[in-house]
């Protein structure tokens, strides 16, 4: 029995193979040595690796020694050091350059190779088709390799120029560093040229004028042996050191005896001074003269007039007591000072029969402990809360003693209940905000409020502290808003 194969002419395929493939030129005559593994993988043959290391590795590797040898270079060798590693960088980034090339070159021979093998396969039948397809297969698994190699190469690529970003700013670093420690040195030598030619200067007029010299010598000369002198007479006379010793010590005895004496007497003057004005005086001021406070006038003899059928007046000093400012309101016995009294000096004028009697304070008013630190933790806030009483409202007693809300905002005050508001004004010039000064059940810790005209309050605080804490805040609130808040007709 016969096979019958089919011929081909083998002239013609070798033209076809040579007109597909005139253009292409190959590394080497035959085709790459490769085994194909399980599902047509391609293994390749292990060959020596004569092309050196690789990029990474060299870049490690001068990475290494540049930290190694960074502690022990001077800054002129740090700085060669940085621009002979930067040009190698560039070097490494050129030869990335030129890899990409090739490449490129590698994906056009593949994509050539696989057209005149696809165009093979449709000229091939049987066994010779299969080992075109194979072929085929090869280099596909070749263009996926020479892929990843190219990213592999973009990796590198990217690492060279960091690296070399980095060595070109640590090159521009180390130049810094040398131009800096030249200009200092150059100033030190400037320095120190200058004082030599100072010590020149000196041993040339020192060589121009030798009697002056010798004459500056014997002066000093002199002075020494005066000061051994009264060394030595001192040494030899003790006695007369201590003497003196004892009576500057005796002295300083008497002194302190002295001032001690002299202050015990200011006391006792003081004392009786007061005494003989307690005498003199028909009114007295009683009660603390600090904020949060409550001053009060009380006649101290008994042939005083009665107080309810005199007339009253309080004003507001200056410390040195050349202006008097009076304080609209007040015309009672009792006065709480309010923060707009601190550092002045409060006086109450009673006018009785036709006579005029003045009591001030002894000192100006003082502010209260710790007052200044709490209205400034309020101030941090938006706006503060405090508990209310109302006393008063347009001048009338007030039945209901139920706990209102006194909001104190960055832009305006509210009065209210619960849900209830009985008022809500932004500051404005109608305003009025102060101590009370009037009858008050208790006025240290009750205060005046006028939202506008036609309606006042008399609101009573929990204490003292949150009273003028209150008018305190409200005022610099009220500034903020370009608005002086206080009582009627005070001077701000």
């Amino acid at each position: 029995m016969t096979k019958i194969s089919p011929e081909i002419d083998e002239t013609m395929l070798t033209e076809s193979i040579r007109a597909v493939s005139a253009d292409v030129s190959f590394a080497s005559d035959h085709f790459p040595k490769y085994k194909l593994g399980p599902d047509n993988q391609i293994l390749e043959e292990p060959t020596g690796d004569n092309s050196g290391p690789s990029l990474k590795e060299v870049v490690g590797r001068e990475t290494t020694q540049l930290s190694e040898q960074h502690k022990r270079l001077s800054v002129r060798d740090l700085a060669s050091k940085f621009d002979k590693n930067l040009a190698a960088a560039a070097k490494l980034a050129d030869e990335a350059k030129l890899r990409e090339v090739p490449s490129l070159e590698g994906h056009v021979l593949l994509k050539k190779l696989r057209d005149a093998l696809e165009s093979l396969r449709g000229l091939m039948a049987g066994r010779n088709k299969e080992d075109v397809e194979k072929a085929i297969s090869m280099v596909e698994a070749l263009a996926v390799k020479l892929t990843q190699k190219e990213g592999e190469l973009i990796q590198e690529k990217f690492e060279v120029k960091k690296l070399a970003n980095f060595l070109k700013q640590a090159s521009e670093d180390a130049k810094k560093l040398v131009n800096q420690e030249k200009s200092f040195a150059c100033a030190e030598i400037e320095s120190a040229r200058a004082v030599v030619q100072r010590f020149g200067e000196a041993l040339d007029e020192q060589e121009r004028n030798p009697e002056n010299f010798q004459k500056t010598q014997e002066v000093e000369e002199l002075i020494e042996e005066v000061q051994e002198a009264r060394r030595i007479k001192l040494m030899h006379q003790p006695s007369k050191v201590m003497d003196m010793e004892h009576e500057l010590r005796a002295l300083r005895a008497q002194i302190r005896e002295k001032s001690v004496f002299s202050i015990k007497l200011q006391k006792e003057l003081a004392i009786n001074k007061k005494a003989e004005e307690n005498k003199s005086r028909v009114y007295v001021l009683h009660g603390s003269e600090t904020l949060g406070s409550c001053l009060q006038l009380q006649p101290c003899c008994d042939n005083a007039p009665l107080l309810s059928k005199s007339s009253i007046q309080w004003y507001r000093l200056s410390p040195d007591g050349n202006r008097r400012e009076i304080i609209s309101g007040a015309n009672r016995t009792m006065y709480a000072p309010e923060p707009l009294d601190v550092g002045r000096i409060l006086q109450a004028d009673i006018l009785s029969n036709g006579q005029k009697i003045s009591v001030a304070t002894a000192s100006p008013i003082s502010s209260a402990a710790g007052l200044e630190g709490y209205v400034e933790t309020l101030l941090r806030k938006s706006s503060n809360e405090f508990n209310v009483v109302i006393s008063q409202i347009n001048g009338q007693d007030h039945p209901s003693r139920s706990t209102h809300a006194f909001n104190v905002g960055k832009m305006r005050i509210k009065l209210c209940r619960g849900w209830i508001t009985k008022s809500r004004e932004i500051y404005s010039t109608s305003m009025l905000l102060c101590g009370v000064r009037g009858d008050a059940y208790a006025p240290a810790k009750s205060l005046f409020w006028q939202p506008r005209k036609g309606l006042s309050y008399v609101l009573t605080f929990e204490s003292e502290r949150e009273r003028n804490a209150a008018i305190m805040v409200a005022r610099k609130h009220a500034l903020d808003c370009s608005v002086m808040l206080g009582g009627a007709d005070d001077e701000m």
